[in-house]
């Protein structure tokens, strides 16, 4: 299998970059895709469950990709039993941003990858200690327009930065997409990452 066969179906820059970043050359495919929580559905299991379906639906609606190789992933921002999205709007990324103040909370994030036949599937979680924001600080924050389609509200490698204290566990699973544990399953799908090849 060659390194072009790699398919990432996400509309995510940063994962996007990330791949680019442990040299795997790949497209780009967007896909839309529902992604509420089912009743009861535990936090590990639901991004979990969206990383696989997103996988199959990315074929069903393109089955002009054959057997080349599909990537995709999610991301969750998990506080005790809440699972944070992206905001809605002002209001909605004020609200999260506060209750993830002076607390520490979970990112997850899972990584599928499909060959058409076989579907490999990783789970991340890290766990981010936020310091106390006050709410002009998280209007303002609102204001740049960086929260507005990041899971939590806050972006851990733009401005959000600053309000994070430590984080345990990947920091570039934090970001969307932990690249260990992506870098483990192209291997065992028999794709090494970054030997050989080097995007720019």
């Amino acid at each position: 299998m060659s390194y072009d066969s790699i398919v990432l179906a996400s509309r995510s820059p940063r994962r996007s970059q990330l791949l680019r970043q442990i040299g795997i050359p790949h497209e780009v495919l967007c896909v839309d895709f529902d992604e509420e929580r089912l009743p009861g559905e535990a936090p590990r299991g639901y991004v979990e469950r969206l990383a696989r379906d997103k996988a199959l639906h990315a074929r069903r609606q393109h089955p002009e990709l054959g057997c080349r190789l599909l990537l995709t992933a999610d991301t969750a921002v998990v506080l005790g039993a809440t699972i944070f999205g992206k905001p809605r709007d002002e209001q909605d990324c004020i609200g999260m941003l506060g209750d993830l103040s002076g607390r520490v909370h979970e990112v997850m994030t899972a990584v599928a990858l499909h060959d058409g036949a076989t579907m490999r599937t990783t789970v991340s979680v890290s766990r981010v200690a936020f310091r106390t924001l006050d709410e002009a600080e998280r209007r303002a924050y609102w204001a740049t327009g960086e929260p507005a389609d990041k899971a939590g509200g806050y972006a851990v490698q733009g401005l959000g930065a600053v309000f994070i204290e430590r984080i345990e566990g990947s920091y570039s699973g934090v970001m969307g997409l932990p690249l260990y544990e992506t870098a483990l399953l192209l291997s065992a799908a028999g794709i090494p990452a970054w030997q050989g090849s080097r995007e720019g």
